[in-house]
């Protein structure tokens, strides 16, 4: 080789007469990538994706514009389950103290001669604590069985992070329409304000997608029949988990593309804010 000798920056001893079109560098056949003008070497591409944007960028996106998980799309759908059923497991190992300390309430005691505990007492941790807390087996199965059926199809097309923010406020906004309007010394706990919540969002997901309505309208239905018509279920908790997973999911569907992460986390702030304001209001009504 003479001193005008080009050769690959990856393999010294290879001759070329090409350049990565973006940094320049010589690259011989074995290292050229095409790009839609010339050719681009290995290390532009992969810390680009050959088009000058992260490389995520080319990524395979889902509906609501969340990374797609192709390892276990339906991890943070086991990980709700498996905090659901500890907690129950804890529940029939300690008996009802660990409800008294956890469940929903206003303002009440929970010992005859015990000091005024609940949520407008400053245990706010109650509004969440109460999402995760069953104690019968049939409570449980149903909640965890609708949680499997629904959940996954919910995670693979929200992405996992929007697919958690759904649940907790789906959750959160049961728990806050209970609070507002039971009885403060009434208790509640269990997770159907979350069921509910991806009720509601499994409906807005089907529209937007253009399938077929009606089986999600039928279940819809019939379960808010069972929620006015069966004893002892706190439809308050149903129909707030309902309303804020239903916005919640439209928000994160139905955003633009061009601002779609700033659309999805103000709908996540509003709704947050709407149920601090629910709480904030009871509060000082039972104050």
């Amino acid at each position: 080789m003479n001193d005008q000798t080009v050769c690959c920056y990856r393999h010294p001893g290879r001759e070329t007469g090409i350049r990565c079109t973006r940094c320049e560098r010589p690259i011989c056949p074995e290292c050229m990538i095409g790009a839609s003008v010339g050719f681009q070497c290995p290390e532009c591409v992969s810390s680009g994706s050959g088009t000058g944007h992260d490389p995520r960028a080319s990524a395979p996106r889902t509906i609501a514009g969340a990374a797609v998980h192709t390892s276990d799309p339906r991890l943070v759908t086991k990980i709700l389950l498996g905090i659901n059923v500890a907690v129950w497991i804890a529940v029939m190992a300690t008996g009802s103290r660990l409800v008294d300390s956890l469940e929903l309430f206003g303002r009440a005691t929970t010992t005859g001669y015990g000091p005024l505990e609940g949520v407008a007492e400053g245990e706010w941790y109650r509004l969440l604590t109460a999402v995760f807390l069953h104690q019968t087996p049939v409570h449980i199965a149903f909640n965890m069985f609708s949680l499997w059926w629904l959940g996954p199809p919910l995670e693979a097309a929200l992405g996992r992070l929007r697919y958690t923010a759904l649940y907790l406020l789906s959750g959160l906004g049961g728990s806050a329409l209970t609070y507002l309007l039971a009885d403060p010394r009434q208790p509640s706990l269990g997770a159907s304000g979350a069921i509910f919540g991806l009720l509601g969002a499994t409906a807005v997901l089907v529209r937007r997608l253009r399938y077929d309505m009606r089986p999600v309208i039928a279940v819809l239905v019939l379960n808010l029949i069972f929620t006015f018509t069966w004893a002892n279920i706190a439809w308050q908790a149903h129909v707030g988990g309902l309303v804020v997973g239903t916005a919640v999911a439209y928000g994160m569907v139905h955003a633009p593309r061009g601002r779609r992460v700033l659309v999805q986390q103000l709908t996540c702030a509003v709704a947050l804010a709407a149920i601090a304001a629910v709480v904030a209001v009871r509060t000082l009504q039972l104050t």
